[in-house]
């Protein structure tokens, strides 16, 4: 089971601290567009493990935090869950509100959440969590981006420059030849190549 999940989480883990500029100018354009690169910035991972340590263990999930500053100077924090499992998580939803408020509460600061799903289910897509009780009503509603959707646009992702073009081609063929061992190391040439 281990060597499974780090078969999708671990490389995400590597790429997303090496190139995050370049993760979310090519999932998310508009939020990059308007974070000012020329500050940096930097990951959070004792803070988002202040607010996490009670998550479930051995979920095939990557969880980052990231400080970054806005154009206009204010500081802000990008709190990243991309999900790698291939199945529904019925509480994604209310996991990622609870880390939002947690870590708003904790360090009071605007907090992005961002969800990157690597699941197979085209049908799966979580984009906000409600809950009502006698009149108090909370919704949260948070960006996420389906790998899935990226097979439509297998010559786009060839043609382009951005190294999460690869890694999200790399994350479809993988899926795509769980069962065909031969085809696996065929696109792992070629992707490989690619680079």
């Amino acid at each position: 089971m281990a060597e499974i999940r780090d078969e999708y989480d671990s490389p995400w883990k590597d790429i997303l601290e090496l190139y995050f500029e370049d993760f979310m100018a090519f999932f998310f354009p508009q939020i990059h567009a308007e974070i000012d690169w020329a500050r940096g910035y930097k990951f959070l991972d004792q803070e988002l493990f202040q607010i996490t340590r009670d998550a479930e263990v051995g979920k095939k999930v990557v969880d980052k935090l990231v400080k970054v500053w806005k154009l206009t100077g204010e500081e802000t924090w990008v709190l990243l869950n991309v999900e790698i499992q291939s199945q529904e998580e019925s509480v994604l939803e209310e996991r990622v509100f609870t880390y939002f408020y947690r870590l708003k509460d904790k360090f009071n600061l605007p907090v992005a959440s961002l969800v990157i799903l690597g699941d197979d289910r085209n049908n799966w897509r979580p984009r906000t969590f409600s809950q009502s009780l006698w009149g108090c009503r909370v919704e949260f509603e948070f960006p996420s981006v389906k790998l899935l959707d990226y097979e439509l646009q297998w010559a786009d992702l060839e043609a382009s420059p951005n190294p999460f073009a690869i890694v999200t081609m790399a994350h479809l063929k993988t899926k795509a030849t769980r069962k065909d061992l031969q085809s696996r190391k065929e696109w792992k040439f070629r992707l490989t190549r690619a680079l």
